[in-house]
């Protein structure tokens, strides 16, 4: 699989990247791979509090709309903003380029719910 190692996963294909105090959240190459076209991103305002598996912003495609939950709790400390003018980053870049937002993690116990890549691998098998 192509999931970066450095990264912590969901069942619902969020990852995680984290850089200190804080992560980087984005959505996964199955994730956008199901969505297909990305067309839209309804990105959350700076300084929101988010609760782990809140609703933190919504992706519109070309095929639907789905919300994006955050796996951990925290307060959104950067949106990338250059996805409102180029939201297709999100398939042809998830990983990097195509992150959504940054949040400060707020209780570093919520990481630990979340799985490696290895691990994430091993769950994409059992539904593709």
């Amino acid at each position: 699989m192509d999931n970066p190692i450095d990264r912590k996963y969901t069942k619902e294909h969020e990852w995680i990247k984290i850089d200190g105090e804080t992560v980087i959240l984005g959505i996964t190459n199955f994730a956008q791979d199901q969505l297909t076209d990305v067309v839209f991103v309804e990105l959350p305002e700076v300084g929101k509090q988010i609760e782990q598996n809140g609703n933190l912003c919504v992706v519109e495609s070309v095929k639907s709309v789905s919300d994006i939950f955050s796996p951990i709790s925290g307060e959104i400390v950067e949106v990338n903003k250059t996805l409102e003018d180029s939201p297709a980053l999100i398939n042809n870049d998830p990983f990097e380029d195509g992150w959504i937002v940054k949040l400060k993690v707020k209780d570093e116990k919520d990481l630990e719910q979340l799985m490696t890549a290895e691990e994430y691998d091993k769950f994409l098998t059992g539904i593709e």
